[in-house]
C-alpha cells in the first residue's frame, strides 16, 4: 500500500501545491478564513469526502469524513489555514491545511481495504482572534469523542519531534464606574481605571507567587477618554498560561480574586472571563513521534534534536492532545533559521522548499496512520501511552 500513497501524493501535488500558494496570497484571520475553508473543503469533496461546512460553532470551520464499508480506527488529520493580522501568512497555515488535506486524501484511497474512517477537521483561528481557537469547540462539541488519534504537521527550519506548549487563558477584565468632574466634583465618581491599575499591581504581586512556568501579560484596552472626566468604564486584556491546564485553572481562579479585590476597593462592578476558546496544553506520546519519524526517515530526512526546556507558546493542537494521542511534528521550509511570526517566516511559506514540503509531509503522515490502521496492538500501545501521560499530569501538578 505504501506506492499507493506515495503515488497519489505525487499525482496530486500540483493541485494542493496551487491551494498552498493562493492561501497565501489570500490570507485571512480567525473567523474570516471564507477563502482558505472554502478551497480546501471543495478540494476534499472533489477528493470523495463528504464535507460538512459551519461546524462546531465555527463559520469557517469544516468536518470532511470518507468511512470503509469495512470496521476500523477512525484518524483525524488537523487542518489548519488561518493567518496572522497584519503580516499574514508567517506561520505557514498555508502550508499546513493543505498538507494534512493531502495526507487524508492519499490515506483514503486505501482506507477501504484497511477498514476504518478518515477524517479532516478544518480548524480556524489558531493563532487566536475572533471567536478563535477554535479546535476546543471541536472538542466540546464532541467531535473527538469516537476518533482513534490525530495527526498533523506545523511547518518550521527544522524537522523535529512534537514539542510541549503553555495552556492559555484568554480574558478580558472589565471595570465599570460612575463619571464625574475630575476637579469640580471627584468624590462623586467612581475611578474604573483605578481598578485596572489594581488589577496590575496585583498580578504583579501574584508572579513572586507563582511557580516559573507561568507567564501572565496584557494591555489596557480602555482607560478612559478625557483626563477631566473620572473614568466610569475600563479594560485590560491579558493571556493566563501555564504547563499544564491543572496549574492553570489555580491561576485563573487567583486573578479573578484579585478582580473581585480590586472592584471591591474602588467600588466598581466588573466582567471577567475568557474572549474566546481557553488553550490547553499539549500531552505528547512520544511513541507516536517516533512512529512519525520512522517513515520520515524512510524519505531520507531526520529530525533535529530539540533544546532543553519546553515551549513557551500556545496552541489549541494541545485541547485534542488532551483527548486522543495527537501529534504535531515540525517539518522543514528553510535550509536557514527562521523565527516564527516574522517576515522571513511569511517568505518561507511561499518559497519552494516551503511549498515543496507539501509533498514530503502528507506522505508522512498518512504512512504515519496506515501503519497505526495495520497494526492495532501499536495503536493500542500508543492510546495506553498517552492514557498514562495524561494521568501524570493531572495527578502531580500544583502550584
Amino acid at each position: 500500500m505504501t506506492h499507493i500513497i506515495d503515488q497519489y501524493v505525487d499525482t496530486h501535488a500540483d493541485t494542493y501545491k496551487n491551494i498552498a500558494k493562493e492561501i497565501h496570497a489570500t490570507p485571512e484571520v480567525s473567523n474570516y478564513e471564507f477563502f482558505s475553508s472554502k478551497i480546501l473543503a471543495d478540494q476534499l469533496e472533489k477528493d470523495g469526502f463528504t464535507v460538512t461546512r459551519e461546524v462546531a460553532g465555527h463559520r469557517t470551520a469544516f468536518d470532511a469524513r470518507y468511512k470503509s464499508d469495512k470496521k476500523g480506527p477512525v484518524v483525524a488529520f488537523l487542518a489548519e489555514y488561518d493567518a496572522l493580522p497584519g503580516i499574514g501568512h508567517a506561520c505557514g497555515h498555508n502550508i499546513f491545511g493543505a498538507n494534512s488535506s493531502l495526507a487524508a486524501a492519499s490515506f483514503k484511497a486505501i482506507v477501504d481495504e484497511l477498514g476504518g474512517e478518515v477524517r479532516v477537521y478544518g480548524t480556524p483561528g489558531e493563532e487566536g482572534g475572533e471567536n478563535g481557537s477554535s479546535k476546543g469547540s471541536f472538542v466540546r462539541e464532541g467531535f473527538l469523542d469516537d476518533v482513534d488519534f490525530a495527526l498533523c504537521a506545523h511547518p518550521g527550519f527544522t524537522h523535529g519531534a512534537s514539542g510541549t506548549s503553555l495552556a492559555n487563558d484568554p480574558v478580558d477584565i472589565e471595570f465599570f464606574g460612575k463619571a464625574s468632574h475630575a476637579s469640580g466634583a471627584p468624590e462623586k465618581g467612581i475611578n474604573a481605571l483605578d481598578a485596572i491599575i489594581q488589577v496590575y499591581n496585583g498580578i504583579n504581586a501574584l508572579r513572586e507567587h507563582l511557580s516559573d512556568d507561568v507567564r501572565i501579560h496584557g494591555v489596557i484596552t480602555n482607560g478612559g477618554l478625557a483626563a477631566n472626566v473620572v473614568p466610569e468604564y475600563a479594560s485590560a486584556r491579558f493571556y493566563l498560561r501555564a504547563e499544564s491546564r491543572t496549574t492553570l485553572n489555580e491561576v485563573y481562579e487567583k486573578v479573578e480574586n484579585i478582580v473581585k479585590g480590586a472592584a471591591l476597593i474602588t467600588g466598581t462592578t466588573y466582567k471577567y472571563g475568557l474572549f474566546q476558546n481557553s488553550v490547553d496544553n499539549t500531552i505528547l506520546t512520544p511513541s507516536l513521534d517516533a512512529l512519525y519519524e520512522k517513515q520520515l526517515n524512510k524519505y531520507g530526512e531526520q529530525f533535529t534534536p530539540r533544546k532543553v526546556g519546553g515551549g513557551k507558546g500556545s496552541t489549541d493542537v494541545g485541547n485534542i492532545s488532551q483527548v486522543v494521542p495527537t501529534i504535531q511534528p515540525g517539518i522543514s521550509i528553510s535550509d536557514t533559521p527562521i523565527i516564527g511570526h516574522s517576515i522571513g517566516f511569511r517568505e518561507a511559506s511561499i518559497s519552494k522548499k516551503g511549498i515543496d514540503s507539501i509533498v514530503l509531509g502528507a506522505k508522512v503522515l498518512a504512512h504515519t496512520a496506515r501503519e497505526l490502521f495495520e497494526n492495532p496492538e501499536l495503536l493500542e500501545s500508543i492510546k495506553q501511552e498517552h492514557a498514562e501521560n495524561l494521568q501524570k499530569q493531572n495527578n502531580n501538578d500544583s502550584i
